[in-house]
């Protein structure tokens, strides 16, 4: 604990007497100051103990002592030290009046106390009082690091001893990892978006939330909490919570900064080893898309677990504008998979490729979930329909299930999930769904338009001269799948009209419609160009 003047008082060399402020003696005291000016507010810092003689004061005025005891307290002074037998044999009436009406503590300092002594004796206190905090500092540092050993959750029931309150640790999509006591979960569970307000920030970040309440049997009432990242790099891996009833003292931060320490050690892990499951990785996938899942298999060892031995999905994930910087979405992504993997007990394989990234997740999985959710929360799909992509987007294409064997398919069903996703301006599509649903959206494509404008255009040039109708009559007799009088009835023309304008067709295109390729490319021609 820091001085109070409580503490000064009980010291037996000083000698010193209380004349005021009897009941606000146990405020710490954060330095003793000497001063005769008549105002020394503007040197005043706040929590000092201001020692005087009164020689340039008016120390019997009471209106003078009133504004000067009153400016006193404003600024933050703790405590007066009065010397008497100096400038006054007793405290002036004035000033101890002044003192009473206000509550700041006044203190009688006897003639043969000097003023040093008491300056001696709050510095030796808060040299004390550091020395204290810096070694239950390091006591509390290694206890941390032993529990740090066995993983976040005893590491964050040491630290929530150590603070006399609550701690847990958030992982980098801002999911509950681990808390203590038991209660905490339940009141950190309520701070989840002030933490994803952090995550967002570069790194190293904190902040402070106040007034965090919770349930009569989560603990004490409203507490102070104090956010801060963890993570080495300019992206947060994660996130400290640490709730305490009052600000955290010396030796508490002491404690929370080694366990940001011992956290981030945990949760970062070295680049070169990095870079080695990296490669690792790589080579697996290879294996699998070069169809030899045994070699695979030899290769990964028990890294990825049962991921090669059962159903999986493909996830491949690039930007959705070519060129654009996307290395931080697409790491997001990656974060709020690995960290579904790392809750749900699962692995994943997660290859670089260039500027864009290939992972691998069990089929049916929390990380295939947890990408289409965070794609729908990153792009606002709550319904299919997009905005056009923009810089910064981010499109996926996933796999239909396979397994080993079939990897390469897999790879190229993800692939072709992607274009489309980019395309239709969509944040994820699946193989299924265009396995199940109609080749029609994909006439959409630019250059898939430009070809059926081109191919049409010298039919639409004929009917806008007004010498027929040869788009209506074409489009109707391939509805009719070339019925020369259903289509012509359909036209209310005779069939010999009808005959007639599909004659000038092919005459026009000099193309002939007996072959089923040229009635199949005009007949997709027309659905794109109407969007119908």
């Amino acid at each position: 604990m820091p001085p109070t003047l409580a503490s000064l008082v009980h010291h037996s060399a000083l000698k010193l007497v209380v004349r005021a402020g009897e009941d606000r003696l146990e405020t710490p005291v954060r330095w003793a100051h000497v001063s005769e000016l008549a105002d020394p507010v503007p040197y005043m810092e706040g929590g000092e103990l201001l020692l005087i003689t009164a020689m340039k004061l008016d120390a019997e005025n009471p209106e003078a002592m009133r504004r000067y005891v009153r400016r006193l307290v404003g600024a933050g002074v703790v405590g007066l030290g009065f010397a008497v037998g100096v400038s006054y044999d007793d405290i002036p009436q004035a000033l101890l009046a002044a003192a009473k009406e206000e509550g700041l503590p006044l203190l009688e300092v006897p003639r043969r106390t000097p003023f040093l002594a008491i300056s001696k004796a709050v510095s030796a206190a808060i040299a004390a009082d550091q020395y204290r905090a810096v070694t239950a500092g390091f006591e509390a540092q290694r206890e941390l690091t032993r529990a740090a050993l066995t993983g976040p959750g005893d590491l964050v029931a040491r630290l929530a001893a150590h603070v006399d309150g609550w701690a847990a640790v958030y992982d980098a999509s801002g999911a509950l990892v681990a808390a203590a006591p038991e209660w905490a979960a339940r009141r950190a569970a309520r701070i989840v978006p002030d933490v994803e307000r952090l995550r967002d920030r570069p790194a190293p970040a904190s902040a402070v939330v106040a007034g965090v309440a919770g349930a009569a049997d989560e603990g004490p009432g409203e507490d102070r909490v104090e956010l801060q990242s963890l993570g080495a790099g300019r992206r947060a891996r994660g996130t400290l919570a640490v709730g305490t009833a009052a600000p955290l003292g010396t030796a508490e931060r002491y404690a929370v900064h080694s366990a940001v320490a011992l956290l981030t050690l945990t949760t970062e892990r070295t680049r070169a080893l990095q870079a080695a499951e990296t490669r690792l990785g790589a080579a697996v996938l290879r294996m699998l898309l070069a169809g030899e899942p045994d070699h695979a298999r030899a290769v990964a060892g028990d890294l990825y677990g049962g991921l090669l031995d059962a159903p999986f999905r493909l996830v491949i994930a690039e930007a959705a504008v070519e060129g654009a910087d996307v290395d931080e979405p697409l790491q997001a992504l990656v974060d709020a998979l690995e960290s579904a993997a790392a809750r749900a007990g699962e692995v994943i394989l997660v290859v670089p490729d260039g500027g864009r990234v290939v992972i691998l997740a069990a089929d049916g999985g929390e990380s295939v979930a947890a990408c289409a959710a965070h794609m729908a929360e990153r792009r606002g799909e709550a319904a299919r329909p997009m905005e056009p992509a923009e810089d910064g987007d981010v499109v996926v294409g996933l796999s239909a299930p396979a397994g080993p064997i079939a990897a390469a398919t897999a790879f190229k069903q993800a692939e072709q999930a992607l274009s489309v996703a980019r395309r239709r301006g969509r944040a994820l599509v699946e193989h299924e769904e265009l396995a199940t649903g109609s080749v029609l959206p994909l006439l959409a494509d630019d250059a898939v338009r430009a070809f059926a404008d081109g191919m049409l255009r010298a039919l639409r040039e004929h009917d806008a001269t007004g010498r027929g109708d040869l788009v209506a009559s074409l489009r109707a007799w391939l509805s009719r799948h070339g019925q020369w009088d259903a289509a012509a009835a359909q036209l209310g023309v005779h069939r010999h009209t009808l005959r007639y304008r599909m004659r000038r067709v092919e005459e026009i295109l000099g193309r002939s419609l007996d072959d089923p390729d040229v009635r199949m490319e005009l007949w997709l021609a027309l659905k794109a160009t109407s969007g119908s």
